[in-house]
């Protein structure tokens, strides 16, 4: 004997429909259309919820039922639900209020993927009338008003939990510290936050083991903990811990710093059944910290060797000046130029400077109608900056006494460019035009000798002066380490 599964669908005395996951009525049997007044071809393709719209409670719950059997796989029942259905024989669109009992069942496809849902409604409109009537001063003569008042409380407290739960999931999804649930001895996640997801990197993580899911850890002793947790139930912890992890997707594992603890999940019997991970990523403030003692421990080196010098400074200045106030104009120069280039590299927290701020920085003193600056954009280390901006203001100072600047149409054209054939090496040119004529000093004072050692010794360079009819002109190879950030200036 062969069923007819579909006649038999058809035939079922209580209301049976099916949907798809866009709440789209793919059939109905005979008791729904007759339910809903709506024939099977005005269901058909239609949204459930365009046809009997409801943007109340009731609406809302019966959406979330839907969803958790197409999330979940598993059936879900409301055992009590006022929703609206139409009744025209209250005048065209006119609604009546329905109550009702809806049992949500998945139904899969060949691969046992979850394709539609199948609704079993149970109208108990009656059983809420003979409780409304129940609630007067009469007593009905059947257990349905109780029966149905028991399930109405059974779904109350069921809402209630729900709700706290998804109030308890929220606040743990949004918290700011990470944390992961993980079953079994393989450690498969079955929960991760916000924070946990992106401290690795977005991943997509919940059904897989931990040693799939993060493999950019192995060998860091984490599996090993989490193993010995689940099979001993004895806590792990640690605080700031070192560990190499890929932080955003496609890219190598970089240094990350994490407080954390591992704690043993026991089920009703006491029998471990996961492990609870909690932890906060503590990476930039353990960088912070390592910043500031590296920041400190360069400043310790930077004002010895600023003090040195000074120091030095002071001794060449006093030991060629001709007199004290031309020795005191002449060390207060040069100290306002060296502070102008620690504010400078101050204001970048002593990481690199530009070469152009620098010049700026320099002749703000100076008409800049007179002075020509040009070149690429290019950085200085911290060392570097220093020696260009005391390199430049001994120039600066020079053409002001003897120079273009020290005529009214005297100017300055300044310039730097990667050196033909220098692999990183850069050449600084200085031409002055519309000063007086000059010529080739006859001795070498304070200022050419300092040029010559920061060029040589903090530059790695060597430079070239010429005094041409129409005015001074210096060519200046800088090495490529100047124009490198080196691990000390940088690291942290």
């Amino acid at each position: 004997m062969t069923i007819d599964f579909a006649r038999l669908f058809d035939a079922l005395p209580t209301p049976y429909m099916v949907i798809d996951p866009q709440y789209r009525f793919v059939t109905a049997n005979k008791a729904y259309e007759k339910a809903t007044l709506r024939t099977l071809d005005e269901l058909r393709g239609r949204s459930l919820f365009e046809l009997f719209p409801n943007e109340g409670e009731s609406g809302r719950r019966l959406r979330e039922s839907f969803d958790r059997v197409f999330e979940t796989g598993k059936p879900d029942t409301l055992a009590y639900i006022p929703y609206d259905i139409p009744n025209p024989d209250k005048g065209k669109g006119a609604t009546e209020k329905r109550y009702w009992t809806a049992t949500h069942s998945p139904l899969a496809d060949g691969e046992g993927a979850v394709r539609w849902l199948i609704q079993n409604t149970v109208d108990v409109t009656e059983f809420v009338r003979l409780h409304e009537v129940a609630s007067l001063p009469f007593v009905p003569l059947s257990g349905e008003a109780q029966l149905l008042e028991r399930a109405r409380e059974a779904e109350a407290q069921r809402q209630s939990l729900l709700a706290e739960s998804e109030e308890f999931r929220r606040l743990f999804q949004q918290a700011p510290g990470f944390f992961a649930v993980m079953s079994g001895p393989d450690h498969i996640f079955a929960f991760a936050n916000d924070a946990y997801s992106r401290l690795v990197g977005g991943r997509d993580l919940i059904g897989l083991p931990v040693r799939e899911a993060l493999p950019e850890i192995e060998g860091q002793g984490f599996f090993e903990m989490l193993d010995e947790v689940y099979r001993t139930g004895e806590p792990k912890a640690g605080e700031a811990v070192r560990l190499m992890l890929r932080r955003a997707p496609g890219e190598a594992p970089r240094e990350t710093f994490i407080d954390f603890s591992y704690d043993a999940i026991r089920n009703r019997d006491g029998a471990i059944s996961g492990v609870f991970v909690q932890g906060m990523d503590r990476t930039e403030n353990i960088r912070s910290q390592m910043r500031q003692k590296l920041l400190l421990a360069e400043l310790n080196h930077r004002v010895k060797n600023t003090l040195a010098s000074v120091q030095s400074i002071a001794s060449q200045t006093l030991r060629n000046a001709s007199d004290t106030e031309t020795a005191r104009r002449a060390f207060e120069a040069r100290i306002i130029a060296l502070s102008r280039a620690h504010n400078l590299l101050s204001d970048r927290e002593w990481a690199s400077a530009s070469l152009a701020d620098i010049m700026e920085l320099e002749f703000s003193a100076y008409d800049r109608g007179r002075v020509e600056i040009s070149g690429p954009d290019v950085t200085l280390s911290p060392k570097a900056s220093i020696a260009v901006a005391l390199l430049v203001h001994e120039l600066a100072t020079n053409a002001s006494k003897y120079g273009a600047l020290s005529t009214e149409e005297g100017t300055i054209h300044l310039d730097w460019r990667r050196a033909e054939g220098g692999e990183g090496q850069y050449r600084f040119t200085w031409r002055e035009k519309g000063g007086p004529p000059v010529e080739a000093p006859q001795r070498r004072g304070f200022g050419s000798r300092m040029i010559d050692a920061v060029v040589a010794g903090e530059l790695g360079g060597r430079i070239e002066r010429q005094w041409e009819p129409d005015g001074f002109r210096a060519s200046i190879d800088i090495a490529p380490k100047a124009f490198e950030a080196t691990a000390h200036d940088f690291a942290y």
